[in-house]
């Protein structure tokens, strides 16, 4: 898959590295600001099993 991608980017090794980084850069702000924020509901972080008594 990234070989198919470096191959359809255009202009030289600079370029496609250029281009590349911003890909990069926009994949991981379009998921820390739509898919983690609409993700995070679902996730069961918040459900603590560990009682406060403990084993005594």
């Amino acid at each position: 898959m990234y070989g198919w991608i470096w191959r359809h980017l255009p202009g030289n090794s600079w370029v496609r590295a250029v281009i590349s980084l911003g890909l990069v850069l926009l994949v991981v702000y379009l998921l820390f600001q739509y898919i983690f924020p609409w993700a995070e509901p679902l996730l069961p972080f918040n459900e603590v099993t560990v009682d406060e008594g403990g084993a005594g």
